[in-house]
């Protein structure tokens, strides 16, 4: 849904102004109409206003007004989002979020088969790009009006919102299904689009230069010693990145769970920069737990629920043997929706496919054992492999007498709880992980590795026949 709005200042405006002045002194904010006629006190008490936002425009500074501009003149188009409200966008802008490559996104899940779990979990990545543009947006908005960030561009921060708006261009379909496969990363693959028509004349309109957009997404691209650059790259991957702030909170939201809501107005009015990487005052401290728990929380009851983990398990050995066996090539996967990926494996007589077939229609395979991830034990170490780990399911399956295809095992990646942030004190700046009696390396350490665990799962069908599974599983990863 969208709507135009004329001559939008969304921080300065005159109206604005004399509306809420008249709310904040008289208890109301009717007039009638712009050109109202104001009593002489009124008069010189909006006249008053406006000599205030003159002084603070002086503080400011020129070069900062100029940022400013950058981020808010012209943004008349405005994209209503479930999560954030409105989204201001200027034309050139919505022009790259109406491209094909945005198409594609709003034709792949953000959260894949996380909806056989949460049936709302529906959203799309072109929702998330969105909510990340947003973020970004008040991000800069913020540290340019505390002047932080004085020393960048007008095209720098054109590139870092275009950055923002295209970060997940180059996504795979179903989620993160195929994360652990011989595939080039999303992020390179963004940024091989970005420069590349018909995106780079898109981006170029936009007032950025595709070079720079394309090395702030992918950090494998050369940044040189280009300041402005590896500033921006900071914000969009860190502990408070847009993209964290939104996916979050986006996702707890359609999920209809509470714990992944972030408050982003206060983390934005806490922001500062130190060293060229974001930081934050003492007063936002908590801002950076709430975030660290709420990651917690959503992997361990959203995005690692057992079931989801099976599904994308059952997926993602189905791609792993099709690459394998040349069924398929990566570039089949590449700029690809979650429709065309159905098309894709449906159309193929390969038997893997059958258990994405089964994951989609939800005839998932049930769990059968389970044990916690130890990195120390070699056994666990083989099975991060994925080919290894396709050897150990066929060595089960074939003690137990079932067919190679019933018999998944999923370990989930790493995950990392970040918390490499500086906190502004009276005396200084000081590390976040060693002021916080909660957060410690160690602790957090801990904590993503509870999450972590083996999982073994069996098609029902056969698990119904079979009774000596959990003993299998046990001499195998012992």
């Amino acid at each position: 849904m969208m709507q135009k709005t004329v001559g939008c200042m969304e921080y300065i405006s005159v109206n604005k102004f004399h509306s809420c002045m008249m709310t904040e002194r008289y208890g109301t904010g009717q007039s009638e109409g712009p050109d109202a006629v104001l009593s002489f006190s009124q008069l010189v008490e909006w006249l008053c206003g406006i000599s205030r936002n003159l002084r603070i425009g002086l503080v400011i500074g020129m070069s900062d007004l100029s940022l400013l501009n950058t981020l808010v003149h012209r943004f008349d188009v405005v994209v209503r989002d479930p999560v954030w409200g409105d989204v201001h966008m200027d034309a050139p802008l919505h022009t790259l979020f109406q491209s094909r490559a945005f198409m594609v996104l709003d034709r792949i899940r953000q959260l894949g088969p996380v909806a056989l779990v949460y049936p709302g979990a529906t959203h799309s990545r072109k929702a998330h790009s969105l909510g990340v543009y947003h973020i970004a947006r008040r991000m800069a908005l913020a540290l340019v009006e505390k002047g932080e960030i004085d020393f960048v561009t007008r095209q720098g921060l054109r590139s870092f919102l275009s950055a923002a708006l295209c970060h997940d261009i180059g996504h795979f379909p179903y989620a993160h299904s195929l994360k652990e496969l011989p595939l080039t990363r999303h992020e390179t693959l963004a940024g091989d689009m970005i420069v590349s028509e018909p995106l780079r004349s898109l981006i170029e309109a936009c007032g950025a230069d595709p070079e720079q957009t394309a090395a702030i997404i992918d950090a494998n691209r050369p940044a040189g010693e280009n300041r402005e650059t590896l500033l921006f790259r900071s914000f969009l991957s860190g502990v408070l990145d847009p993209d964290k702030i939104d996916y979050l909170t986006r996702d707890a939201f359609y999920c209809g769970v509470p714990y992944g809501i972030q408050d982003a107005d206060y983390i934005m009015r806490r922001l500062i920069v130190h060293d060229d990487r974001l930081a934050i005052d003492q007063k936002g401290e908590m801002s950076i737990e709430a975030l660290i728990f709420a990651k917690y929380q959503m992997y361990r009851a959203v995005y690692w629920h057992p079931v989801v983990r099976a599904a994308t398990a059952m997926v993602r050995k189905a791609v792993h043997l099709a690459l394998e066996e040349g069924v398929l090539e990566p570039a089949h996967l590449y700029g690809i929706d979650d429709t065309s990926f159905g098309r894709l494996v449906s159309h193929q007589k390969f038997p893997p496919f059958r258990l994405i077939r089964e994951a989609e229609e939800k005839h998932v395979y049930r769990l059968a054992a389970e044990h916690c991830f130890d990195s120390d034990n070699p056994v666990h170490a083989d099975l991060l492999d994925i080919g290894k780990r396709v050897e150990a399911e066929t060595t089960l399956a074939q003690a137990a007498g079932l067919p190679e295809l019933d018999v998944v095992i999923d370990i989930p990646e790493r995950i990392t709880l970040e918390t490499d942030l500086m906190v502004k004190t009276d005396d200084g700046f000081e590390a976040f992980e060693h002021r916080s009696t909660l957060f410690q390396p160690d602790i957090v350490q801990k904590i993503s590795g509870v999450l972590r665990t083996v999982r073994v799962y069996i098609r029902p069908q056969s698990l119904a026949r079979q009774n000596n599974i959990p003993a299998l599983v046990q001499a195998l990863l012992e």
